[in-house]
């Protein structure tokens, strides 16, 4: 109370700190807690796939297999207690009476489910209510969507507008924290008996992989032991159609087992459920929780040192009375410690009404009642013990150390060990906070450079939606009616669309001499009508687009740049006409597209090779992509809509902006900048606030002298400099320090994409101005009081 301006310091700083390390433990408790929640989670592992390469390249890695696995490593492996599959069946059109919407969370589950996972079931029966054909569980959230207060029960319910499913039991929303979040759960016997799976097509379909498939072992059961016979597995119980009789699919794929509660950091796989965490990401905010923590500690170190020689005189008196130096120690711990106490109260309830703000921010479902777990508990209250003891130590032990002889007669000065240690503490404090000032700015850069780079089509005003036509002519009428609005410049189908993955790929062979010859290199498959690469912009480097007026383009082939050159031919103008293979198809190359980005930065651009399917094979197409002009777009999207529900009046009518998918490949890496920026500032503040301290301690120390200087006729101007170039110089050092330790971070960060800039040496320059700026600014408050102050004040006493 008798400081009361750097007891604020101190307890802010350190409030800070600890309210930083609060919401980042909260955000690792979250992350490290997925599908723990799991009785079983020690004992449920999910099947993998990867398909390699002639050469042993994997090519593709998948978190999901071909459905006849299933069964037939349920027979294979007779210790296996449990399987259960789940097929995503993507945007799905689910009708209840008037209400139509579009359902992302349908999944196709089999009737183990509940004997794997915990899954909380309100209305039904666990045991039976996914046993038949046609029935189906929903969420309740998603029955009162659909029925309100109504029961559900036997209530029927249509999707895709082909067959009607009866309401069998109600279920728990699967946690937050965990890595899939079914809504509607479908029977998988409905696929059995229906057109486009079939009982056959689920026994011996091995090229369709978009089962997620779950093993439930023993408890404590080596899970090592199974993948170890994979390969036999799959050489003596798979049979591929076609395959020579001595072929063995080890040599091409390969299964392998995956925890449960790996998926969420540990799983980078092409395909999953939802999209991941990063462990690695994890271990990044552990240690900027662990460093800003540390910053708050030296503030208190630098704070409390700083005010030691006012409290000189009082260890003195202490002394003479009879106090020890043990006992003067426990004093100021007990003050330390009791300071770190207050200030974790404080960052506990900033840390409840903050954490809705970052949950906002980053797209997360953080919960502050983590903490309140009984072994985080423990750790929470001893927390203040530690900061306590750790920032408190320093200045314990060095003002217990002063003289009573030279305290009391007032010629105590501090030692030029001490400041130097505190001056090393404050390069700590700048070193780390220039190197956050970096990475945030690389981090930047970077998102730039992608949003901005050169994609090689044309993204603007391209609306996507769910392709849903059953018949050529249906679209043809809906395309030919659409395309009178002058607004609406192209409408193009495909399988896939810009900005998501490229995961289909076949056989391919290439002319060679007068036979056709197998690729090694795996060349990724685009299903697409003649319109789509129009409406995309995309530029021709050779040959034609596919035409209608070309019946036998349907055995053709268009391809991009990159796939010419893995088929090692000379030129573009060179591979048109080329005999080709792929799919079992026949045909010639008819054009060569040029190289565009179709998957986000972080992917190079792979071979791709594009087909038009046959007239009767209108359901290889999953998107329809609208080409507007920038002109009265909104006039056009209403337009899209009317004709939409004219034509299709049971499919809910939902658009998307090509734009906005591509901003969404992107958002990581926008949250992790904005988080960056966040915790630089923080450091920084921090930082700043220590070297207040250093420089309130160095000021207090050189009063006569800068009350000497101006009876002498110093300016204060001169003074304001003088004191200045000292702390300046500390940040000069940080720099030196931090620029490689940021350099090598952000090095390793960029490696992970593919197309990404160069670190450029401004940036440093920069950082170490930005700091050296605000230090300046720190500094100079305390410095020119102390320039402006009366020198009679300070030359008075002696």
């Amino acid at each position: 109370m008798k400081h009361k301006f750097i007891s604020f310091i101190n307890l802010f700083g350190l409030t800070v700190g600890l309210t930083c390390c609060l919401l980042i433990t909260v955000y690792i408790l979250h992350e490290t807690s997925y599908d723990k929640y799991n009785t079983n989670t020690n004992r449920i592992y999910r099947v993998t796939r990867s398909f390699n390469n002639r050469d042993g390249a994997v090519t593709l890695r998948l978190g999901t297999i071909a459905p006849p696995f299933g069964p037939l490593l349920q027979n294979y492996f007779p210790d296996i207690q449990k399987i259960t599959r789940f097929l995503p069946n993507g945007k799905t059109p689910v009708k209840y009476e008037e209400k139509l919407f579009n359902e992302e969370k349908l999944f196709f589950v089999d009737e183990h489910v509940f004997d794997v996972f915990n899954v909380g079931v309100t209305k039904g029966n666990p045991q039976k209510a996914l046993n038949d054909p046609f029935t189906v569980m929903l969420t309740e959230n998603i029955a009162k969507k659909y029925f309100g207060s109504d029961d559900p029960m036997n209530k029927m319910i249509r999707i895709n507008n082909q067959f009607n499913l009866k309401v069998t039991g109600v279920f728990k929303s699967f946690p937050s924290n965990s890595h899939i979040h079914p809504e509607i759960m479908v029977s998988f016997n409905t696929l059995k008996d229906s057109a486009v799976y079939g009982a056959r097509n689920l026994e011996t379909n091995y090229g369709n992989n978009s089962f997620f498939t779950y093993l439930l072992l023993p408890e404590n059961y080596p899970a090592k032991n199974i993948e170890a016979q994979f390969p036999s597995f799959l050489d003596n119980t798979v049979h591929f159609p076609g395959a020579p009789a001595n072929f063995k699919p080890s040599t091409v794929t390969k299964l392998g087992l995956q925890k449960l509660t790996d998926i969420h950091l540990r799983s980078h796989l092409d395909f999953e459920a939802e999209e991941n965490g990063d462990i690695s990401r994890v271990y990044v905010f552990s240690a900027i929780a662990l460093i800003i923590l540390l910053i708050a500690c030296i503030n208190y170190m630098n704070l409390s040192t700083a005010r030691s020689t006012l409290r000189a005189k009082e260890i003195g008196i202490r002394k003479v009375a009879g106090a020890s130096k043990s006992e003067l120690i426990a004093q100021f711990l007990s003050e330390s410690v009791m300071i770190a106490w207050i200030s974790m109260l404080l960052a506990i309830l900033a840390t409840w009404l903050i954490i809705p703000s970052i949950n906002k921010l980053a797209g997360l479902q953080l919960s502050p009642y983590l903490l309140l777990e009984w072994k985080w508990i423990l750790t929470v209250l001893l927390v203040p013990f530690f900061v306590g003891i750790i920032s408190g130590v320093y200045p314990a032990l060095f003002m217990s150390s002063f003289q009573p002889a030279k305290t009391l007669k007032g010629l105590f000065r501090v030692g030029g060990r001490s400041i130097s240690f505190r001056k090393a503490l404050v390069v700590t404090q700048f070193g780390i906070s220039i190197v956050l000032i970096i990475t945030t700015a690389i981090v930047f850069q970077q998102l730039r450079y992608m949003q901005q780079a050169k994609l090689g089509y044309d993204k603007e005003h391209v609306v996507v939606l769910p392709y849903y036509f059953t018949s050529n002519s249906q679209y043809e009428a809906f395309r030919n009616e659409l395309l009178t609005n002058a607004a609406i410049r192209n409408l193009g189908r495909s399988s896939r669309i810009p900005t998501g993955r490229l995961l289909d790929s076949q056989n391919a062979a290439t002319e060679s001499g007068d036979s056709l010859q197998p690729v090694t290199t795996e060349l990724k498959f685009l299903a697409i009508d003649h319109d789509f690469i129009p409406s995309y912009d995309i530029k021709m480097a050779a040959g034609r687009n596919f035409s209608k007026a070309f019946t036998t383009d349907t055995a053709g082939f268009v391809m991009n740049e990159a796939t010419v050159k893995v088929l090692g031919w000379k030129s573009n103008e060179a591979a048109i006409g080329k005999n080709f293979m792929y799919a079992n198809v026949r045909g010639k190359v008819i054009g060569v597209v040029k190289d565009f980005h179709f998957e986000s930065m972080h992917q190079r651009i792979v071979p791709i090779v594009f087909a038009l399917p046959k007239p009767d094979q209108a359901n290889f197409y999953n998107a329809l992509t609208i080409k507007i002009s920038g002109n009265n777009l909104n006039a056009a999207l209403t337009d899209i809509e009317k004709k939409w529900r004219s034509y299709l009046p049971e499919m809910p009518y939902e658009f998307n902006f090509l734009d906005d998918k591509f901003n969404e490949l992107y958002q990581s890496e926008q949250r992790q900048g904005s988080l960056f920026t966040i915790f630089a500032c923080i450091a920084i503040f921090i930082a700043c606030l220590g070297l207040l301290g250093l420089s309130s301690f160095a000021i207090t120390q050189r009063i006569k002298e800068i009350g000497i200087r101006k009876v002498l006729g110093a300016s204060a101007g001169t003074i304001v400099i003088l004191l200045s170039k000292d702390f300046l110089k500390l940040v000069v050092i940080a720099s030196i320090i931090a620029f490689p330790v940021a350099w090598y971070a952000m090095h390793q960060w960029l490696a992970d994409f593919a197309y990404r800039i160069s670190i450029s040496w401004w940036i440093f320059i920069v950082a170490g101005m930005i700091a050296a700026t605000i230090a300046l600014l720190t500094v100079s408050i305390l410095a020119i009081k102390a320039a402006l102050s009366n020198p009679v004040k300070s030359l008075r006493t002696e």
